[in-house]
C-alpha cells in the first residue's frame, strides 16, 4: 500500500472529536524518552490532546532503553487498555511483545518512528512523518547552496532508530547524484546536545579545524546545536564558515537561523495529538483496515 498523506490540521477532524468525547478510552503510550527539545514537545502535547479527546492516556517514558519499552507495553496489555501507541526506540526487536498484542486483541498503533517486521498486521499503522523525505529535503536544500559541491560531516541520531537510517538514506540518496558532494565523516551524536557538541569536536580535531568542509548535516537540531556551541568554541563561524541543515525546527534552531548560526531545518512537527487520536478513535469505534503509513508533511525552513 502507498503510504497516505494527512493535509490540514486538527480542524479536519471536528466531527470526530464531537463524536468520540462521550465514550472515553484507555491507551497506553510508550514513548521513547525525553531527549533534545522536539521528544518533549511531542510527549506533551500527546498529553495534552489526550484530555481534550477525553482519553484516559497511560504515559510510559523509556528514557532510550527497548528493555524498559517492551516491559511497558507488556504492563499495558496486562491492564487491558483499549489501545496501544508505541514511538520505537529502534526498528528490531518487536515481533514477540506486538504478537502477544494482537493475542490479547488490542490493536496497535506506531507513532513517529518505524518498527522492522515480517508480519504487518501486528501493528494496525504508523501514523510518522517521512524521515527518508526530511533527509531528502535536506539533501536537495544542500546541494543548491553549494551548486553541487560540498565536502559534509554528519551527525548521525541513535543508532538503529528509525529517523537516523531514513534520513541518512534520503540525504545521501540526493547528494549521491553529485560526484563532487560528499560525506567525509559521520559519527552518532544521540540525538542529544552534547552529544553533537563532543561529534562536532570531533570533528574539527580530525579534520584541521574543519579545513575544507562545507557543511553539517545533523539528524536532528539538538545535535546541530551542540555542534554550533563546539564550532564557536573553535573560533569558527557556524553559519557562515560551515553550511548548518539539519531536522526538527525546534525554537533554539529558529533563534540560531536568525542569528545566522543556522542555516535550514526540516520541521518534524510536534503537535501532533489532533492527527493521531481521531485515527485511534475512529478505529475503535469502528475497525476497519488502514493504510499501513499515514504520513504527516514536513517543512524546510531557512535562514532566508
Amino acid at each position: 500500500m502507498h503510504p497516505k498523506t494527512i493535509f490540514g490540521g486538527a480542524v479536519a477532524f471536528a466531527a470526530t472529536i464531537a463524536a468520540t468525547m462521550a465514550s472515553a478510552q484507555t491507551i497506553g503510550f510508550s514513548q521513547v524518552g525525553s531527549e533534545g527539545d522536539w521528544r518533549p514537545a511531542f510527549s506533551a502535547n500527546m498529553q495534552e490532546s489526550a484530555k481534550e479527546f477525553g482519553i484516559d492516556l497511560k504515559f510510559a517514558n523509556a528514557q532510550g532503553k527497548q528493555e524498559e519499552q517492551l516491559r511497558a507495553v507488556r504492563a499495558f496489555i496486562a491492564q487491558g487498555v483499549d489501545a496501544i501507541i508505541v514511538a520505537p526506540v529502534v526498528v528490531t526487536g518487536w515481533d514477540q511483545v506486538l504478537r502477544e498484542a494482537k493475542e490479547a486483541e488490542i490493536p496497535v498503533f506506531l507513532v513517529d518512528r518505524d518498527v522492522d517486521v515480517e508480519d504487518k498486521t501486528l501493528y494496525v499503522t504508523r501514523i510518522s512523518a517521512d524521515f527518508n523525505l526530511e533527509g531528502k529535503l535536506a539533501g536537495a536544500w544542500l546541494a543548491t547552496e553549494s551548486k553541487g559541491t560540498c565536502k559534509i560531516v554528519e551527525l548521525q541520531g541513535t543508532t538503529g532508530s528509525a529517523p537516523a537510517i531514513e534520513r541518512k538514506k534520503g540525504f545521501e540518496a540526493v547528494i549521491s547524484q553529485f560526484p563532487a558532494m560528499e560525506i567525509v565523516a559521520t559519527q552518532s551524536g544521540d540525538f542529544t546536545t552534547e552529544g553533537g557538541k563532543k561529534v562536532m569536536e570531533a570533528f574539527i580535531k580530525s579534520t584541521n579545524n574543519l579545513d575544507g568542509i562545507c557543511a553539517s548535516f545533523a539528524h536532528n537540531d539538538n545535535m546541530q546545536l551542540g555542534a554550533i556551541q563546539a564550532m564557536k568554541e573553535a573560533g569558527l563561524k557556524p553559519g557562515t564558515d560551515v553550511q548548518m541543515v539539519s531536522v526538527d525546527y525546534v525554537p533554539a534552531i529558529k533563534d540560531a537561523l536568525a542569528a545566522g548560526e543556522a542555516n535550514a531545518s526540516v520541521e518534524l512537527r510536534s503537535a501532533v495529538g489532533g492527527f493521531i487520536y481521531p485515527i485511534i478513535l475512529d478505529y475503535l469505534k469502528s475497525p476497519t483496515e488502514l493504510d499501513k503509513w499515514i504520513v504527516i508533511p514536513s517543512d524546510l525552513h531557512t535562514a532566508n
